[in-house]
């Protein structure tokens, strides 16, 4: 019976998606410092009810999305809590454009998504060591020229791990899928359904090819990462 409760809920909750740039920071409403097994609460509502939504996608290992095409659900734990927050406000007010998303964002108050974001930041606390400036793999010439015009670590920083601000996410091995269809969203125009508006990530990815954004990201995907799927035991 838990196993078949364990399925509906995971095919049930919504997914929180996200990867690249937010335009700006979101305000923050509790310490990034906040522990993951504390219990911190949005409002009068426990932390632990409000990413019950988020976990049955994000918190399962392999778990795989299908809007608008399949692919892996990103990795947030360990995420930038800006990043996260910002990421959600983008899906909350349409500047993502993701009708799953959209609706669980809406349903989140700023506070909601703070505490969110905040939660999965810390969620691997003590397991993941930092990483080193340099990366794990060096890219062949080809990728090297495509990292080069795009410039991703001069707001990603180094080892694509390090942004120079908070509200930018880490993406060094997040999944290389995942990484192709955000790029992709950013070069989708006029599209009701699907799309990312952010003029800078826009302009940056309409500069190449999707082949050319597909071999950025199996690059990025395969370095080391301080992002991880965090499963819960029930999902084990």
């Amino acid at each position: 019976m838990n196993l078949l409760f364990n399925a509906f809920l995971a095919l049930g909750v919504a997914c929180v998606t996200s990867l690249a740039h937010s335009q700006a920071p979101a305000p923050m409403a509790a310490p990034a410092q906040q522990q993951a097994s504390a219990p911190a609460s949005a409002g009068n509502v426990p932390i632990r009810a409000k990413v019950a939504m988020c976990m049955g996608c994000h918190n399962i290992p392999g778990y795989r999305g299908s809007f608008p095409e399949v692919y892996s659900v990103p990795m947030i734990a360990g995420q930038n809590a800006q990043y996260i927050a910002a990421a959600l406000h983008a899906y909350k007010n349409g500047d993502r454009k993701h009708p799953t998303m959209r609706s669980v964002a809406a349903s989140l108050s700023d506070q909601d998504i703070q505490a969110i974001a905040n939660y999965y930041q810390n969620l691997p606390k003590g397991q993941v060591k930092p990483l080193p400036d340099k990366p794990s793999r060096e890219p062949n010439a080809q990728v090297a020229g495509l990292i080069k015009k795009a410039g991703c670590q001069s707001c990603h920083g180094s080892n694509f791990s390090k942004p120079i601000a908070p509200n930018y996410p880490k993406i060094a091995g997040q999944h290389p899928d995942y990484l192709f269809v955000a790029l992709k969203e950013y070069k989708t125009q006029n599209n009701p359904d699907v799309g990312r508006n952010n003029p800078i990530m826009g302009a940056i990815a309409r500069q190449f090819s999707n082949a050319e954004l597909k071999e950025l990201a199996n690059y990025v995907g395969s370095l080391d990462s301080e992002l991880r799927v965090h499963p819960e035991s029930r999902f084990r």
